[in-house]
């Protein structure tokens, strides 16, 4: 029997009250856990969706302390692969080096120094570091054909044991003046490879999120169809830090059945499912192996599932009636869909999300994989909705538990965000907005910001005057900018 169960509410629904502070936004800290094993230094992290998430937003998220979910509308060596760009884009030390032997080619050189961005190989013969070709060994080349052995170096190689340390590294490449530092065993076995490169970007960017190998973290999504795990499987040997059980309805058989395959055959690796509305499905979720849960039915900027199926939860309350539920596991919570400014964030957060995952704030910048496009003078970059029928003809309608490509029933649509420049830039102005919100809420953390936030309803009248009003605006902020309707 049908019957209404409680006034449901989302983000401009709300304001946080502000509390007596003795912090300021400066001090907080905005680190938080995406997993129980996995640590975040921002709580963001950018949507798996095709227009949203490839290697180069997962590195840019990871380097500014998030991460990123790389899409699954890909085949699974291309996923694989940009996963493995991610893992190799920097490195304490890179424990698994790429080598060539000295009968390669100086072309087959060239093609692996471009396709991944690096600027010097080991030289090996049957695992024994014989040499090293840089860009120095080839620059003057003309025949490509010749082989690796006539132009490397291999004299006076400069090595260090396998158990190096970084800092023990900066001295070596210091003294000898070089720029990498292949580490070999007693035995002259390639086991590792240092790059000065490496060292500066660990000082670019001292907030990045990584591994315990020093290598930046990365997330890739999969779908519940016959090949999971031959995706799964392939994500792994990548080396990805967590998969992604990416479906519109996280609390299905389907679903649950997933999560449990994937966590019976890797019981380490740490798996986010979604997306859900209630704390029902959390529950599921967390006993069928989730170790993160995503909340959020409907609520993206792209997403049109509760005017076509009529289902869906307002985004905080959703998220408040997930949390209760995952806070009896100690699993934490990521509110998924319906973020427009930071104050959504903020607000997200102090109801006990962990993380915050955006499409639309991210498919505007720079590393964003969308098209770019000119409208009326202005710069644009395409953004869809994984359920928009271009995104479903290129492989997502699993997870709208669709088949076939006759008459699929779309449940997102196509459109463009403006172009916003580097994601870094982005992410200044939202952490900035977070760290703001704490001040005013006097929290330190955010454990503190959701043990001390309350919230009051406002009416459409309070919305209004949340926003610029009686004014005609001449610029817009970095931070803020008049929606199109």
């Amino acid at each position: 029997m049908a019957k209404i169960l409680k006034k449901a509410y989302t983000f401009d629904d709300v304001l946080l009250v502000p509390n007596k502070s003795e912090v300021l936004p400066k001090e907080v800290s905005v680190k938080t856990n995406l997993t129980k094993k996995i640590k975040l230094n921002i709580p963001l992290m950018s949507a798996s969706m095709d227009t949203v998430t490839d290697s180069k937003m997962a590195i840019a998220m990871a380097r500014e302390g998030g991460i990123g979910i790389i899409h699954k509308n890909m085949s699974i060596e291309q996923q694989a692969g940009e996963v493995d760009k991610v893992k190799r884009q920097e490195n304490g030390v890179i424990t698994n080096p790429f080598y060539l032997s000295p009968d390669n080619s100086i072309n087959d050189a060239l093609a692996l120094m471009s396709k991944y961005r690096i600027s010097g190989i080991p030289i090996t013969t049957n695992g024994k570091l014989v040499g090293i070709i840089t860009n120095r060994d080839i620059v003057f080349e003309d025949d490509y054909e010749k082989k690796i052995s006539r132009v490397m170096t291999s004299s006076g190689l400069i090595t260090a044991p396998e158990d190096t340390t970084i800092e023990e590294a900066k001295k070596i490449l210091k003294t000898h003046k070089i720029e990498k530092l292949p580490l070999v065993d007693e035995n002259n076995n390639l086991r590792g490879l240092i790059t000065i490169k490496d060292i500066e970007k660990v000082k670019r960017f001292p907030q990045s999120a990584k591994d315990d190998s020093g290598r930046l973290l990365c997330g890739a999504a999969v779908g519940v169809t016959k090949d999971m795990m031959d995706r799964v499987d392939e994500l792994v040997r990548a080396g990805v830090d967590v998969i992604t059980v990416d479906t519109a309805h996280g609390h299905s058989k389907g679903v649950l059945n997933a999560v449990k395959t994937i966590k019976e055959k890797y019981p380490e690796l740490q798996i986010i499912a979604g997306n859900v509305a209630t704390g029902e499905a959390v529950r599921d979720l967390i006993k069928s192996g989730a170790d993160s849960v995503k909340v959020g039915i409907g609520p993206g900027s792209i997403c049109t599932t509760r005017v076509i199926s009529g289902v869906g939860v307002p985004q905080l309350t959703a998220i408040m009636d997930c949390v209760e539920e995952a806070n009896k596991f100690g699993i934490p919570i990521i509110a998924d869909g319906g973020i427009k400014y930071s104050g959504d964030i903020v607000k997200a957060l102090a109801a006990g999300a962990k993380v915050a995952m955006m499409g639309s704030m991210f498919a505007g910048c720079d590393e964003a994989p969308g098209e770019t496009e000119i409208y009326k003078g202005r710069s644009y970059k395409v953004y869809r909705g994984m359920g928009s029928l271009a995104a479903m003809a290129c492989g997502s309608k699993d997870r709208y538990f669709q088949e076939g490509n006759k008459k699929l029933v779309p449940e997102g649509v196509e459109g463009r965000v403006p172009c916003k420049g580097p994601v870094a830039d982005t992410i200044f102005q939202l952490i900035g907005g977070i760290r703001s919100g704490m001040g005013y809420l006097g929290a330190p953390t955010l454990k503190d910001l959701y043990e001390k936030a309350t919230f009051v309803i406002q009416s459409s009248a309070g919305l209004r005057e949340s926003h610029p009003h009686d004014i005609s605006m001449t610029r817009e902020a970095p931070n803020y900018s008049v929606r199109q309707e």
